[in-house]
């Protein structure tokens, strides 16, 4: 590494693999110019040297993604948009927190489905797949695309395969989202399905559709609403609630103490999406007021940062968060102007 001008610096990366190294670049050079654009860096690649140039902290992030993306390449694992974005998010959080020891995370070790490994694509990530490999309940508290409910499936499926726990069981609330789809046709299973179709998805990336259906039909994985949870007791299972800023307290306490002997538990729901009635406060809100500091339950909360969708979704979740930050500020000085008014002298 050397100067490269004031508060500059560039650094030199070799890559002894010229088979590889297209891949690493991208096509058209897609990958380094999205290296580029994130960490505003300047990248030249002339024969098998890739050349780095930019602030301190930017460059050495731009190393970090580049030796990252080549160790996958050099494992046999593939490299696309996603896996760039994946190991972008890992070297930013890593230049930011640089003395915690435990960032970067991704030495940890993947969720492995029949359908291959799962491997995290955020800081975030990493530490709720480690979250729920060591706890028997887990929050998982974010906006959407971060994967809360995609990795949660994810280990589950890996446990039942495992023969760690005889069953998943998966559900949502089956609540509207701000739309009144009125009457449905159909049976109880063809009118609940749609709010649920996210779980089912899920479930067929891990697993071929056959063996979903099977296992369905077989009782091994349960999709309900969760109004059909009251009473039972979930023993030797692996339990998901999906979507839980949606419930009621009362339905909050009444999932968590389904738990039975064997038996673990994921909740996941993004506190900012509620969709009750005016007025009904939400039973997730309220459980992580409760069961804060109680041993044995994990907490991974997610932040715009950690959308692993398409970038833009992330940006759309900023630009939300800043304009409901915003809206609130604005009531507030509106409250403080009639509380002001109201206690003025009277003429």
């Amino acid at each position: 590494m050397a100067d490269a001008g004031p508060g500059t610096r560039s650094v030199s990366l070799t890559f002894d693999d010229n088979t590889l190294l297209p891949l690493l670049l991208g096509h058209h050079d897609r990958h380094i110019a999205r290296i580029e654009q994130k960490l505003g860096v300047r990248i030249a690649a002339r024969g098998n040297r890739v050349t780095v140039t930019g602030g301190g902290v930017e460059t050495e992030a731009a190393e970090t993604t580049l030796r990252g993306l080549w160790a996958r390449l050099r494992r046999g694992e593939g490299v696309g948009m996603s896996e760039v974005e994946a190991a972008l998010r890992f070297a930013v959080k890593g230049a930011e927190q640089a003395e915690d020891p435990r960032l970067p995370l991704s030495d940890l070790p993947a969720i492995r489905t029949r359908k291959g490994a799962i491997a995290p694509r955020s800081p975030a990530q990493a530490g709720y797949m480690d979250m729920l490999a060591r706890h028997e309940m887990v929050f998982g508290i974010g906006p959407a695309g971060t994967g809360k409910t995609y990795l949660a499936v994810a280990q589950g499926v890996a446990l039942l395969m495992a023969g760690r726990v005889d069953r998943i069981v998966l559900s949502r609330p089956a609540v509207e989202a701000g739309e009144r789809l009125g009457f449905l046709p159909g049976d109880m299973k063809e009118k609940v399905d749609p709010y649920l179709r996210p779980l089912y998805d899920a479930l067929h990336d891990m697993m071929p559709a056959e063996q979903v259906t099977r296992r369905i039909a077989t009782g091994e994985i349960e999709v309900a609403p969760l109004a059909f949870m009251r009473g039972r007791t979930l023993a030797h299972s692996f339990a998901i609630l999906d979507e839980a800023q949606n419930t009621t307290p009362a339905q909050m306490k009444m999932f968590l103490t389904r738990m039975g002997e064997g038996t673990r538990m994921v909740i996941t729901g993004d506190p900012t999406q509620v969709d009750l009635p005016p007025g009904q406060s939400s039973g997730l809100v309220q459980a992580l007021g409760v069961l804060e500091g109680v041993e044995g339950i994990g907490v991974t909360r997610f932040a715009e940062g950690d959308v692993v969708r398409h970038p833009l979704v992330g940006r759309i979740v900023a630009a939300y968060a800043r304009f409901d930050a915003k809206d609130d500020r604005a009531g507030a000085m509106r409250a403080s102007r009639r509380g002001k008014d109201r206690d003025g002298p009277v003429e």
